[in-house]
């Protein structure tokens, strides 16, 4: 798109959908960039249903708990808001209004961060409406689709990644339980995690495409309520 492209589509209220990632250990089987992966593989059929634009990624986010393991690079939570603060910003200056942010990383932290960057925007009166999520909320809003327990780089996450690009998973890591105690911060969460939460092994492709036609099906209504909202 150039830029005389872009200043005719800003005229039309678009809605514009971020992609947001992370780039963090999933087990010995996942690629470090599974929560870029996951929602880039849906956005395209989400954009084609609804007219919206899938706009460039983010693909670096807060991830806490994983940091301690080889090839997770996190950023702070203050530099994650201001990037997105800043992002947000611009597209308003630009004349977009209707943004919606998915990210494939659900971390706590993390998701604050993003949710606090669209609230400065939001709360100065800019006009931006703004819809914030991760993908995994879609899913695990609807009970009973994935094993129990089932959670980082397990049955859902490795089905998912099966199911857009197979040959990045390798073999399937034991089953594994997140086990750092209640409440606690611990300095080295591998003490008490092995990576993997759930059981890779339950993996397959039809879960992996079920899992994304409920996202798909989730994000194209709330970009109707996007697009709606007044």
């Amino acid at each position: 798109m150039t830029s005389e492209e872009f200043a005719a589509l800003a005229r039309t209220d678009p809605v514009v959908i971020v992609p947001v990632g992370a780039l963090e250990e999933h087990g010995p089987h996942l690629p470090l960039g599974a929560d870029m992966i996951q929602p880039l593989h849906v956005l395209d059929e989400v954009a084609r249903r609804t007219g919206a634009f899938v706009a460039p990624s983010i693909p670096y986010g807060v991830c806490t708990t994983t940091r301690p393991y080889p090839g997770t690079v996190s950023v702070s939570v203050d530099s994650l808001k201001a990037f997105v603060r800043d992002v947000l910003d611009d597209f308003v200056r630009n004349g977009v209004h209707r943004v919606m942010i998915v990210s494939g990383h659900a971390g706590r932290e993390h998701m604050m961060a993003l949710r606090a960057a669209a609230h400065e925007v939001v709360d100065r009166g800019t006009g931006l409406k703004a819809t914030v999520l991760s993908d995994y909320d879609l899913i695990y809003a609807s009970e009973g689709i994935l094993p129990e327990g089932d959670g980082h780089a397990g049955a859902g996450e490795t089905s998912r990644i099966l199911t857009a690009n197979p040959e990045l998973v390798k073999g399937r890591a034991p089953a594994g339980k997140n086990e750092i105690p209640p409440y606690a911060v611990v300095d080295d969460p591998r003490k008490y995690w092995s990576g993997v939460t759930g059981d890779p092994t339950k993996a397959s492709k039809a879960l992996g495409q079920k899992l994304d036609d409920l996202v798909i099906e989730g994000l194209v209504e709330l970009v109707g309520e996007l697009r709606r909202r007044t």
